[in-house]
């Protein structure tokens, strides 16, 4: 069974679990509510949510992924000749994701100055699609959640613009601010660094950017109408390129639970491309409630 966005999908509904937090922290796997829906996400891909042995464990996340990430360079995951897969927590549904100084992904590149030396040579690759998965995490009396509410999954280049377009603003903010004069500036992979801003010359200043992106329940709202009222909500959109790109037998496993699994569906929409909202493409979206 291949390692893919559809097998994980059947996981997920087979085995729907939305309280993350005591789930890991009885094994010992996270403490935070990020952490543990990071855990979760590796275990529907691996198919490992049952495994209590943690050696083993480990060892399928060996055979089945070539690229486990950090929190401060992209991806989360890489599937070993697969789709990488980011993933970010929110606590409302109408929230933003943060995306620090990396800016949103159509596709994730070798070449990305963005990502570890680890992940570049973590197996030959070029270009890879990329996978967000965003969890629904609500504040309970004000403090860190337990429950997983809602998890929207969508690709990269149904949902960002290709890299040039971020990059164009980018370097047109750097260039302007190292055109600056009197000023002192050195190399970096930031927008701008200014050394020497004090009069003993020790002082520097790193100019960063901020992306952020509206979550994908607020971009695909025209395709999101209504989420039903249930205890855990999960929503994918997979344009129908991708879709059919995976194997048939994966695609009839999954399709085929929607007779068993009445709050699972699967129909096919239209939706916008990134670069050109004038052009809709087919997609599918499948929806689970429990």
């Amino acid at each position: 069974m291949d390692v893919n966005v559809l097998n994980a999908i059947y996981t997920i509904v087979k085995n729907p679990i939305n309280e993350l937090k005591s789930y890991y922290q009885n094994r010992n796997r996270a403490n935070s509510m990020g952490g543990a829906l990071e855990e979760y996400i590796k275990d529907v891909f691996a198919n490992t949510l049952t495994e209590t042995d943690e050696l083993k464990r480990l060892e399928i996340f060996q055979e089945k992924f070539s690229y486990l990430g950090n929190q401060n360079n992209p991806p989360d995951t890489i599937i070993r000749g697969g789709d990488a897969i980011e993933v970010k927590k929110i606590e409302t549904k109408t929230a933003s994701l943060a995306l620090n100084s990396s800016y949103p992904k159509a596709k994730l590149f070798s070449s990305s100055n963005m990502i570890t030396e680890e992940c570049r040579k973590c197996e030959d690759w070029q270009e890879k699609d990329i996978l967000y998965a965003i969890g629904v995490i609500p504040k309970e009396n004000g403090k860190e959640g337990k429950h997983l509410s809602i998890l929207p999954f969508v690709y990269g280049v149904d949902y960002a613009a290709s890299a040039d377009v971020y990059e164009r603003i980018k370097n047109v903010i750097s260039e302007g601010i190292n055109s600056i004069s009197d000023v002192e500036f050195s190399q970096t992979n930031e927008l701008g660094r200014v050394n020497k801003v004090d009069p003993l010359g020790i002082t520097y200043l790193r100019i960063r950017g901020m992306w952020g992106i509206e979550n994908p329940l607020k971009t695909f709202n025209y395709v999101i109408q209504e989420i039903a009222n249930s205890n855990f909500k999960f929503i994918a959109i997979i344009n129908a390129e991708k879709y059919d790109s995976f194997n048939e037998e994966d695609r009839n496993r999954l399709e085929n639970l929607t007779k068993t699994e009445q709050n699972l569906k699967i129909t096919d929409v239209k939706i916008k491309t990134p670069d050109n909202p004038a052009k809709l493409k087919n997609a599918k979206f499948i929806t689970f409630y429990r």
